[in-house]
């Protein structure tokens, strides 16, 4: 019992890829590797001067600053007061 056996690996690995999907299970290994990797560097002390990069596909650069317009005054909606309905009226039943 365990994973000694080629046969739970492979069941295994078709429930990870019916749960998150072929595209996704690349992301997870590189993540769980490079966190697996970095636990490791901490506990042993060790550092690397070089620092891993990511592929230039997966480097996120942030969104082009839009151009510079003339500063115009943003005109603030006017909050409306909200109108409640009038409660009904209270009946009361005479008791006999």
């Amino acid at each position: 019992m365990g994973l000694d056996n080629p046969l739970h690996i492979a069941f295994l690995v078709v429930i990870l890829l019916l749960v998150f999907g072929a595209k996704r299970l690349p992301e997870i290994g590189r993540s769980l590797g490079s966190g697996m990797r970095e636990f490791k560097q901490s506990v042993t002390g060790e550092h690397n001067s070089q620092q891993t990069a990511l592929p230039p596909a997966e480097q996120q650069q942030p969104p082009p600053a839009p151009a510079a317009q003339p500063a115009q005054p943003v005109a603030q909606p006017v909050a409306q007061p909200v109108a409640t309905p009038p409660a009904p009226p209270v009946e009361h039943q005479q008791q006999s």
